[in-house]
């Protein structure tokens, strides 16, 4: 029997490589994918006009019908775009660290995020990884290295034409989140101080048949800082709202 499709979408400024450690830990389950949005990676650099729906246009190219769609922050919004405008490609949604109808407060900081890199791109990168790994014990060095070196290796106008989607879509995405038919699964860490657990359970209060998870002791790179946790509430879902038979 063939194994269903497991596509993984990264976050801004990040590129596929972030999945690596979550990948091990489905490969026997699932047919995993994980995907570069446009302006990441290798792919082409996104324009200064670039939308919410084209880096879901660009990857609705990618994908098979039936796929078990999984986006972490930027990749969740995709995520959430497709499902509502594309549903008959997605068997289920899995939105990790995902933003929510951000408050007034909550879209000031995200600007002012937005703005520190527009100022001083290397600066943003830094303060950056201090929000997602401010204990050393949280994450090996290696991996806080490698981080940094692919943020630093973005080419800086389409990151930042790629975060100014991140800081303002969620507004406009709010309003199709009750249109989301697949069945969904919204996962966050308790000491994210971006996509917080308050946001998780906004998401899943949006939309018809999300599960909220919020995972102990875990910020915002979630599936760098505790891959267990996360797959594990992956095939949970997976498996009981699908019933998909894992190999």
């Amino acid at each position: 029997m063939a194994k269903a499709t497991l596509v993984l979408l990264h976050g801004v400024g990040l590129d596929h490589t972030m999945w690596h450690q979550l990948a091990g830990r489905l490969g026997t389950q699932f047919d995993v994918r994980a995907l570069d949005l446009l302006g990441h990676g290798t792919r082409p650099p996104a324009p200064a006009d670039v939308t919410l729906s084209d880096l879901a246009d660009d990857i609705a190219g990618m994908l098979e019908p039936g796929t078990h769609l999984v986006g972490f922050s930027l990749g969740a919004l995709v995520g959430q775009h497709l499902a509502s405008h594309r549903p008959g490609l997605l068997a289920s949604l899995t939105s990790v660290s995902s933003v929510c109808r951000r408050t007034p407060e909550e879209r000031s900081a995200v600007l002012a995020r937005l703005a520190l890199a527009a100022g001083d791109f290397p600066a943003s990168v830094e303060a950056s990884l201090e929000r997602w790994f401010p204990d050393a014990t949280e994450a090996p060095n290696s991996v806080v290295a490698q981080t940094r070196r692919v943020l630093l290796g973005n080419d800086v106008q389409s990151y930042l034409n790629c975060y100014r989607v991140f800081a303002t879509a969620d507004e406009g995405l709010s309003l199709e989140l009750p249109k989301i038919a697949v069945p969904a699964l919204a996962v966050t860490g308790a000491d994210d101080p971006g996509s917080t657990p308050e946001m998780t359970h906004r998401l899943a209060g949006a939309m018809p048949d999300c599960t909220a998870v919020v995972v102990p002791h875990a910020r915002h790179m979630l599936p760098v800082q505790d891959p267990e946790a996360l797959a594990t509430a992956l095939t949970s879902f997976i498996g009981e709202k699908i019933n998909v038979n894992y190999p």
